[in-house]
């Protein structure tokens, strides 16, 4: 059953014409992710009403917005993309001036196991969201989560607003359809929106199912003696990776402008898997070549080899910066891992004491 198929958009518009807030609103899809949470803190602190949505059969809960202290200031709404009607009923609910459209399938591993899955949540998901907007919220100002493995393999150097389109992997055909029905959107029907072309971006909050975070445990697991090697696919990858509490400013930052646009948010440094694995088993004290072992499973049938975002457009334009550099990344995020690794023991250590 469709999560929304007892609501009329009819009642649910008029209940919230009535109690509609000075303030201005914004719309979080997939709002317990990793961009969400930090999204959401920053939107608060900026003195916004928001709304979230959620797909309640993901498995992921609310840790990431109580991590940040945002659990509260955030009122979550269940959604999933496939859902014409559900996608229509939280657009006409939340009534948002404001929306960043977050919520996708979101590995690229996972869409080689599941490309039906990944296209309709991240190709035809957002083409429902920019229909509801087109007909229920037209003056909303939509930022949508665009990404850097749509250019794949892309001839230049560092890829811009201006390099040819690649994709690798069903999730980067899926997110370049995305990208041009944004940009359609806006050329076609006039609505303001946005599309950011994010480069890779990590933090303590990201996912177990990306490399970093995996990197990261594992050394944090090896170093608390929990853990005695690594397994990884491709070493030779080589991201742009920066910090997502800089990119989801770029997002908002995106919102604010008089004309809407596309943007290459990204910190124009390139680095391979290898430099990521050395940095973070150097942040211990350990040399990573005792430790990791390569691992032929765990390789993708196709990947983009090499990516390096130029994002000169934003930071001429909107006065973008990172403000955390790769090294500063990487022992945030090892750190993270040692501290909830040690907080779990201490916690067993005391059940066990008290039983």
């Amino acid at each position: 059953m469709p999560i929304w198929s007892s609501l009329t958009l009819e009642r649910v518009g008029r209940v919230e014409h009535r109690r509609r807030l000075a303030m201005k609103r914004a719309l979080i899809t997939g709002i317990t992710g990793q961009d969400g949470a930090y999204l959401s803190k920053l939107l608060r602190d900026h003195g916004y009403e928001i709304y979230g949505t959620h797909r309640p059969d993901s498995g992921t809960g609310t840790a990431r917005l109580r991590e940040l202290g945002t659990e509260r200031d955030v009122r979550l709404l269940p959604l999933d993309l496939r859902d014409d009607a559900g996608v229509r009923a939280v657009i006409a609910l939340a009534q948002p001036a404001e929306v960043y459209h977050l919520a996708s399938q979101s590995s690229v591993a996972a869409s080689f196991e599941q490309p039906l899955l990944t296209a309709d949540l991240n190709a035809l998901g957002t083409l429902r969201l920019l229909e509801a907007l087109r007909t229920l919220a037209p003056a909303a100002r939509l930022f949508h989560a665009s990404s850097s493995e749509i250019f794949g393999r892309g001839p230049r150097p560092a890829q811009d607003e201006n390099t040819p389109p690649h994709p690798r992997s069903p999730y980067a055909v899926a997110k370049l359809f995305a990208h041009w029905s944004t940009i359609n959107y806006r050329e076609t029907y006039g609505l303001f929106a946005c599309c950011g072309l994010l480069f890779n971006h990590e933090s303590p909050l990201r996912g177990m199912q990306f490399v970093t975070r995996k990197i990261c445990d594992g050394v944090a697991r090896i170093r608390l003696g929990l853990a005695n090697e690594l397994r990884l696919g491709n070493l030779d990858a080589r991201r742009d990776w920066g910090f997502a509490g800089d990119y989801v400013r770029a997002m908002w930052l995106m919102l604010q402008q008089e004309t809407a646009d596309d943007y290459v948010v990204a910190s124009g440094t390139s680095h391979s898997v290898r430099d990521f694995v050395a940095a973070a088993f150097g942040h211990v004290g350990l040399a990573w070549e005792d430790y990791v072992r390569q691992d032929p499973t765990l390789l993708r049938p196709a990947e983009a080899d090499s990516q390096v975002g130029d994002s000169s457009k934003a930071r001429r334009v909107l006065g973008w910066r990172p403000t955390v550099s790769f090294e500063q990344l990487v022992g945030l995020m090892v750190d993270a891992e040692l501290a909830r690794l040690r907080s779990a023991e201490s916690s067993r250590a005391q059940t066990a004491r008290t039983t």
